[in-house]
């Protein structure tokens, strides 16, 4: 087996889970903080939106430098540090005594975290020119699908094997991505001790600002239309539902639809981008999720959801292969993790932006204007794509080579 698609395999595995990990407390958070004694439902919903959401701000911070200690130091010692630094904290979570020491503990998850990061960076330095838009294409299928399949993993964790054992289950997985990573990750990397380059010193030498600083805000968006459903899918669910029982279940299989289309089209339009290029398959991507996002407000029962989710997974599923071969292309050697590591901030800043807009549109118009404006935030990211990358690209033969 050629290194590069073994390094895919098992950095597929480890981001899978590492994003598993980020997520999967979403459905059991509001169960474990009233286990450990939060008993005012009020506490217990502000609690747990705190708890989950302190991840994602911390790790939108500290994923740049972590970026930048992998263009310093090398990918691999960046994937075992966040690998076992995660088991550990992650499984220490299930022996938490009180909800102060578990925010505190993910605050320390999202210092910690960087695995997705230094993944994508190793598999875009050790590709070969020729599987580029493939390798990016399925790596960024685990990160997405790992996120998006997390809650309902945690809440089958839960429901068959107790509270406790999502920690302890999660952290060994993890423990399990250190190791593969150990012994089968192989990196082609030297060392260049080169001053620290500012912020200011970094964006001068990115040649192409303009693209650069598209790519993030399209991922920023990606991330937002991805999660802005989150805090409202349980209660949209039970407005469908005739029923009231696993509600919580079907809640997960519905927002986790869209993951497990991920796994399946993303690896496909990688490749079609090495073909006809990624511009055109990130516009199509972007306006073909903005259109599927508008009829799951007329929905009239759950499963006609989970499968307008499930068809939104396939069309979302060519826009963060898109963004990553992009930057790819874009961006000196020596600045990918760096660069990366900022995109993937963007990501995580998407993930608590997606959460917030959520919650807000629902409780200030209701539900189904979530879905409305969501839609309509991707079809303004595409027109804007279109001026700003589309007839670029078009235009200029050399960067799609």
């Amino acid at each position: 087996m050629p290194i590069w698609k073994r390094n895919l395999i098992v950095c597929w595995f480890g981001m899978f889970v590492s994003g598993v990990g980020m997520s999967m407390l979403a459905p059991v958070l509001p169960l474990y903080i009233h286990h450990l004694g939060v008993t005012n439902t009020a506490s217990i919903a502000q609690l747990s939106g705190f708890a989950f959401g302190i991840t994602y701000i911390i790790s939108a911070i500290f994923s740049p430098i972590w970026g930048l200690a992998a263009d310093k130091f090398g990918r691999k010692p960046m994937l075992l540090r966040a690998s076992l630094g995660m088991a550990i904290v992650i499984g220490c979570m299930g022996f938490a005594t009180n909800v102060y020491i578990l925010i505190g503990l993910r605050l320390l998850q999202g210092v910690i975290t960087g695995y997705a990061t230094a993944c994508t960076t190793l598999i875009a330095t050790q590709t070969d020119k020729e599987h580029i838009g493939y390798a990016l294409g399925t790596i960024s299928t685990a990160s997405i699908a790992g996120s998006l399949l997390g809650p309902s993993i945690g809440g089958f964790i839960e429901e068959g094997f107790g509270l406790q054992n999502v920690f302890f289950i999660t952290g060994g997985l993890l423990l399990i991505a250190f190791l593969t990573t150990a012994l089968f990750v192989k990196e082609s990397f030297t060392r260049e001790d080169k001053k620290l380059l500012s912020l200011k010193e970094l964006w001068q030498l990115l040649p192409e600002k303009s693209l650069t600083i598209t790519m993030f805000i399209t991922f920023f968006v990606l991330t937002v239309a991805l999660y802005s459903i989150e805090p409202v899918i349980t209660v949209y669910i039970t407005q469908l539902s005739h029923e009231t029982s696993h509600i919580a279940l079907i809640a997960g299989l519905t927002f986790s639809a869209s993951g497990l289309a991920n796994i399946v089209a993303a690896p496909r339009l990688g490749k079609l981008s090495d073909r006809i290029g990624v511009h055109k398959v990130m516009l199509f991507s972007l306006v073909a999720a903005g259109i599927i996002f508008i009829p799951q407000a007329f929905v009239s029962n759950p499963w006609q959801l989970m499968g307008l989710r499930f068809i939104l997974g396939l069309t979302a599923a060519g826009l963060t292969p898109s963004v990553n071969v992009l930057i790819k292309k874009i961006t000196p050697a020596s600045l990918t993790g760096r660069v990366f590591g900022f995109a993937m901030s963007a990501g995580y800043l998407g993930v608590f932006g997606g959460a917030v807009l959520g919650g807000q549109v629902a409780a200030w118009l209701g539900v189904q204007y979530v879905f409305l404006f969501t839609g309509v935030l991707l079809l303004l990211n595409a027109i804007w794509v279109y001026f700003k990358v589309y007839k670029k690209l078009s235009n200029n033969e050399k960067l799609m080579m």
